[in-house]
């Protein structure tokens, strides 16, 4: 329940009293206790104006797991930040209460969520939305008729803790979309046997599959809480426009998104106002969000959200309210599945890859992960390869997104900030941090360590930084930093860059973002794939007023 009263000044304090507990859930016929907030599953959407005062009382009636809230993307003061270890915040236990305090400074589409074992995953998440002050919009192509968000999020059967488990029995616990011996056949006729036996013959030595775009699988994938069949429905009339805040409160996915025959112009990212662009898709990673303006016409369109190792959809519906007749949804085709290549490992022009930082005992040849039925067919397959020369598409590398041709997908690359950045200064220190792992016994690392054996990364006070995240890995990283923003480096020009909590990190590639470390505390820089933040792939950035013997870089 939000309480809305006035203060010192104009300034508006809105409360809410949220209250953590359990419930059975039941989506995929199969009851399930989740973690529910005001006995709702996922949590309640939060509003707010930029300039009002917070209180958030935070109840945990949880009998026996610690919990705690963390306000993604928002900048407040390290206490309130929600991380527990974290400058000197403290779990909520159970059948105790925590209260948040902390003045809105900002406007846009942000999310909170658990930061407490695998909470989650298991349904403590939920939208905020921000509106700026008035809610008068931050420039006139933004006005709108409605107002929606679009969260896409993953439901398990299992909970967090038993796919936790499973991870650490195997990385490939959930490899269930194996290549097949027909695979193979398909890439002999491609490229023939000596090819083919050359490539099968490298992957096996790395231990690695082609197919590994995602550690968990067997999700059903909801928006907005609701399944497919519950077909979640926003309204319209045509000539409207209608903001749609997309959010990807998942624990673990990637979607590809687009409303077919329905343009999106995308006006935020990241909770911040970007340049207009129009495009037909996006790709939104772990905790990013995205916000599009839409003018829908006719009676009704099907929003889809494809998982980006094509397991699934989240699917919903836009529909006309003046229409007779409602939308019935329908599962679309799944485009094809993309398999990682060379490149995504580390060997093509664009690679990152720094092999010293590689686990070469897990890389060493494994005969058991050798698909010997596949190898003993080669001959037979040879002579076929002699026969035939089928040229069938192969779809290969982790940022194809078999977007249609004429179809514009958003880049990284297209995002500008709307207003012009206030730091432009070019960075007098950067910071280095290589992303591995050792997938024998499921650890994620950051510079090779992790969260536990860490030291903590120190910056000073108001500097300007270069961030240098390398991707040493063959799986691509979500890297939200805690506490402040960064402004990517895409191309733009250093006034017109995009602030992002969130960035994206391919397979084997270098990304990097400048940093104006002006928020004193101790901030949490993770990735955003639950597991692999659960693993260690986290560590501590300190902001302080520090000496140049105590800065890490």
């Amino acid at each position: 329940m939000a309480l809305l009263s006035s203060s010192y000044g104009f300034t508006a304090v809105r409360e809410y009293h949220l209250v953590i507990d359990e419930k059975s859930v039941n989506l995929t016929g199969k009851t399930v206790q989740r973690i529910s907030v005001n006995g709702q599953f996922p949590a309640p959407q939060l509003e707010f104006e930029e300039g009002d005062e917070a209180v958030i009382k935070v109840s945990n009636h949880l009998k026996n797991q610690d919990s705690s809230i963390h306000w993604h993307g928002l900048l407040l003061p390290g206490l309130m930040d929600g991380v527990p270890g974290f400058n000197g915040f403290n779990a909520i236990r159970p059948h105790q209460e925590f209260t948040y305090k902390f003045k809105v400074r900002q406007s846009g589409t942000y999310w909170y969520h658990a930061h407490s074992k695998g909470q989650e995953q298991d349904g403590l998440y939920g939208a905020l939305v921000i509106y700026p002050k008035g809610k008068i919009p931050l420039a006139p192509h933004e006005k709108t008729e409605r107002d929606y968000v679009v969260m896409l999020s993953d439901f398990h059967e299992k909970n967090s803790a038993q796919i936790q488990k499973d991870l650490k029995i195997s990385a490939e616990y959930y490899q269930n979309q194996r290549e097949t011996l027909g695979d193979v056949w398909k890439q002999v006729q491609r490229d023939g046997l000596k090819s083919t036996w050359s490539d099968r013959k490298m992957w096996n030595q790395m231990r690695m599959l082609k197919t590994d775009l995602s550690d968990v699988t067997d999700y059903t994938f909801l928006l907005n809480g609701k399944t497919v069949a519950q077909n979640w429905t926003g309204l319209f009339q045509p000539n409207e426009k209608i903001r749609l805040r997309f959010i990807n409160a998942s624990a673990m996915s990637f979607f590809d998104v687009r409303i077919p025959h329905l343009k999106m112009t995308v006006v935020g990212a990241d909770g911040r106002a970007v340049t207009p662009v129009a495009v037909d898709e996006f790709r939104i990673g772990t905790a990013e969000t995205y916000d599009v303006i839409v003018e829908p016409q006719n009676n009704h369109y099907q929003i889809e959200a494809e998982s980006i190792d094509r397991s699934g959809f989240a699917l919903g519906t836009l529909q006309n309210e003046l229409s007779p007749e409602s939308h019935q949804v329908h599962i679309p085709e799944s485009r094809p599945r993309t398999l990682l290549s060379m490149v995504d490992m580390g060997h093509g022009d664009h690679s990152a890859m720094n092999h010293s930082t590689m686990n070469h005992d897990a890389m060493e040849m494994d005969h058991s992960t050798v698909n010997h039925d596949s190898m003993q067919g080669m001959n037979h397959l040879e002579q076929q390869h002699k026969t035939t020369k089928q040229k069938e598409k192969v779809v290969e590398g982790w940022a194809n997104a078999s977007t249609p041709k004429g179809m514009k997908a958003l880049q990284y690359s297209d995002l500008k900030s709307l207003t012009p950045q206030a730091d432009t200064r070019e960075a007098t220190s950067e910071l280095v941090i290589h992303l591995g792992g050792t997938m024998e016994r499921y650890i994620w690392t950051m510079n090779g360590k992790k969260f536990s054996d860490a030291k903590p990364l120190k910056v000073k006070y108001g500097e300007r930084i270069r961030i240098k995240f390398i991707n040493d890995s063959m799986m691509a990283h979500p890297m939200h930093l805690h506490g402040m923003f960064m402004q990517l480096e895409n191309g733009q020009s250093a006034v017109d860059q995009p602030d992002k909590h969130t960035i994206i990190v391919p397979p084997a590639k270098t990304v990097t973002a400048l940093l104006t470390a002006d928020e004193l505390g101790e901030w949490a820089i993770h990735c955003h794939l639950l597991y692999h933040m659960s693993a260690g792939m986290m560590n501590k950035l300190i902001v302080a007023n520090v000496s140049d013997g105590d800065v890490s870089t």
